[in-house]
């Protein structure tokens, strides 16, 4: 059961850090995923995501606080506009726009309302 937790996060952690560099995936899901299945298959692991100068205090903001860091938020719904806006320019049929607009318009109000993490 080890290997498949260890597996999981680093499935989780090279996905993650793909979504830095691809605009439509998402980055600090699949790092929260990496962190939780890290604690269950590698301490080692685990600690060296959270230690991470770059992936780290996402993960350590969002466990700690529940927050997510404005330009991070910025970011995310400037996504989510450019998908929806790509989804409607490609001729997609109106109920799929809509259909992803209603989704989107969630996923930004969820975001919106995530408090700010702490100045360091």
């Amino acid at each position: 059961m080890r290997a498949f937790w260890i597996g999981l996060g680093l499935l989780a952690t090279v996905v993650g850090t793909a979504g830095i560099f691809v605009p439509l995936l998402p980055t600090t899901p699949f790092l929260l995923l990496a962190a939780f299945a890290f604690s269950r298959g590698s301490q080692r692991l685990h600690d060296w995501l959270l230690g991470h100068p770059r992936l780290g205090p996402v993960i350590r903001e969002w466990q700690q606080h529940g927050a997510i860091r404005r330009p991070v938020k910025i970011v995310a719904l400037a996504t989510m506009v450019l998908s929806l806006t790509v989804t409607a320019a490609l001729g997609f049929e109106m109920w799929i726009v809509a259909s992803q607009a209603l989704v989107l318009a969630a996923a930004a109000l969820f975001i919106v309302t995530r408090p700010e993490p702490p100045h360091r």
